[in-house]
């Protein structure tokens, strides 16, 4: 078949087109029609051509995960890959290329200007490798496709595993891919961004999102083995004047505890800010303070470590969460259904 040209320097090629085709991941499509650009090969040469033709996704991945927070050890966390293997993306990223993308310093990683042209274009070509496999999802029925979930870590580890069990015995065909995440303005970003179909989330949301209420978690208070409140009832007073480990400042449901607690007049100052539910959870087993957690983040709980409600409970109120309006594939109702029918769904919020 003789192949066909495309100039993507002609007028009729929109300018989001041209910035794609311009990063000329791919010479040759399958069906024969060869992407180029005169002058820009002239000017570049085919060398030059060929070292772009190694770019991957996975270091665009990469490149927008460090633009996004900052930091190449931030990038690793969120993304779970070692920080030696974010570095090594991004280095082989800025050779390919020949220019620098990041600076590095003491406070972090900053976008070169070349850098932030470079990443706005990593994230068009993101988005349309997205809605190329949402469009074919959508062609695919329950036959084959993919459910693109987001969720905060506990809900992924203790809610969606014995789902995609039975989801993935009765579709077989249908793959499913999860992003966790610390908290649940990523999961809600990724909804707004196109980058998941369905996020579990808690509630409030904002009006972005149309939600389907999935259980309460209750706000538990964990002591080391050797704590004896004076009742049989944990006080406010006991609370307040234990050491607390708590999470980072800016954690969506510590600011449920801290505001819930402050209706009764106790202001919580913690003692230890960290990240990790499961190192906060070890940090108490070991006798360094109490904690405040949702009990779906704490668990698996020790046995040397005691649980109490709050002198007033407190819950959240763990919901489904898709874009309002949202075209979703056959296979992510299917998953929703599944879910809200295996997940016994609880209507009333304290």
């Amino acid at each position: 078949m003789k192949s066909k040209s495309i100039d993507v320097s002609h007028p009729s090629v929109n300018s989001m087109d041209r910035d794609f085709f311009d990063f000329r991941f791919l010479r040759q499509c399958k069906d024969g029609i060869d992407i180029y650009n005169p002058e820009l090969q002239h000017s570049m040469g085919t060398p030059a051509f060929d070292r772009y033709s190694q770019l991957k996704l996975s270091q665009l991945h990469v490149l927008i995960a460090v633009a996004d927070y900052g930091s190449f050890s931030e990038a690793a966390l969120q993304l779970q890959m070692s920080q030696s293997a974010v570095s090594y993306a991004i280095a082989t990223l800025e050779e390919d290329l020949g220019v620098v993308v990041f600076s590095r310093g003491r406070f972090g990683a900053h976008l070169t200007p070349v850098g932030e042209q470079i990443v706005d274009r990593a994230r068009q070509v993101m988005y349309l490798m997205q809605d190329i496999v949402k469009q074919a999802n959508l062609s695919k029925g329950l036959h084959g496709g993919q459910v693109r979930i987001s969720a905060f870590r506990s809900a992924a580890t203790r809610i969606l595993p014995e789902v995609i069990a039975q989801f993935c015995r009765c579709y077989p065909a249908i793959a499913i891919s999860i992003d966790e995440y610390d908290d649940r303005p990523d999961v809600e970003d990724n909804l707004r961004k196109g980058r998941s179909d369905i996020g579990i989330t808690y509630l409030p949301t904002c009006s972005d999102f149309e939600t389907w209420d999935l259980l309460r978690d209750e706000f538990v208070v964990l002591f080391p083995h050797d704590f004896q409140p004076a009742t049989g009832q944990l006080t406010w007073q006991e609370l307040a004047t234990y050491p607390l480990i708590m999470a980072p400042d800016g954690d969506g449901c510590d600011a449920m505890v801290y505001a819930h607690c402050a209706k009764y007049g106790i202001k919580l100052q913690p003692t230890y800010q960290v990240r990790s539910d499961a190192t906060i959870v070890s940090m108490v087993a070991q006798g360094l303070g109490a904690a405040i957690s949702p009990r779906l983040s704490a668990e698996p709980i020790p046995a040397n470590v005691q649980v109490y409600s709050l002198p007033v409970p407190l819950f959240r109120l763990i919901c489904i969460a898709t874009l309002a309006d949202a075209l979703l594939p056959p296979a992510a109702f299917a998953f929703l259904d599944l879910l809200k029918t295996m997940v016994r769904t609880v209507l009333e919020v304290d």
